[in-house]
């Protein structure tokens, strides 16, 4: 049996017929929808376009990003852009990495029950519940490594029953092994003491004035310093 050309999804609660090979995201802009928010990279690799949605006859609500999941006949979807997630302020220069300092800003993980919602939910594919772990334990270097491919993309935190915002005391733990923990880059810190001399403003005004093709050009031929 051939596969269904054309599908019937539902977004924000309106019906509409598309093709069946699009992506969520593809399918709101062949239903007329103007993407200017929640679309970002389109790639993945972003996070802007978490979406939740619900195919008709499943009960299992679930949250995908746009760019990467296909449209299912009798889908239902709305984006979610943005998840409220627990993001306290903090002065990263005021304190130093220890056994407490998760538990200070964020005790919610020390809620955690197990579940592996998070990691089941990563459209990175990382082990959540794992750098989650490695926080509680103030293992902050482990958790940077772990967690180091995250976009924020807020799915792990709006599928935990804990109320856990994975995300961002992951991002304490990068801060905080970039700052206190690894050895600092001297090339990485003599590069920057280079730009804020002047050193490379006419490179810079050089490549500002590049078009996309041009840029694409320069970054695959580029030279990585290992």
């Amino acid at each position: 049996m051939s596969e269904k050309k054309m599908i019937d999804v539902y977004i924000f609660g309106k019906k509409y017929t598309v093709p069946s090979s699009l992506t969520i995201m593809d399918s709101m802009e062949y239903a007329g929808y103007q993407l200017t928010k929640g679309c970002g990279c389109r790639s993945g690799f972003c996070g802007a376009c978490s979406t939740i949605y619900r195919v008709k006859g499943d009960k299992e609500l679930k949250i995908a990003l746009a760019c990467q999941t296909k449209v299912e006949d009798g889908m239902y979807f709305t984006q979610l852009p943005f998840f409220p997630g627990e993001k306290p302020l903090y002065n990263i220069n005021e304190f130093e990495p220890a056994m407490d300092t998760m538990a200070k800003f964020y005790p919610e993980i020390y809620k955690c029950i197990g579940c592996n919602s998070c990691t089941n939910g990563c459209p990175q594919d990382l082990n959540v519940m794992q750098y989650i772990a490695h926080a509680q334990r103030g293992e902050f270097e482990k958790c940077a490594h772990e967690s180091f491919d995250c976009v924020s993309c807020g799915i792990c935190a709006s599928r935990c029953p804990a109320g856990i915002t994975h995300y961002n005391a992951a991002l304490l733990a990068r801060r905080l092994t970039g700052k206190y923990i690894v050895p600092e880059t001297e090339h990485l810190k003599n590069k920057v003491q280079e730009i804020a001399a002047g050193e490379h403003d006419q490179s810079i005004e050089e490549i500002m004035g590049k078009n996309i093709e041009e840029l694409k050009e320069l970054y695959n031929t580029r030279d990585i310093t290992k």
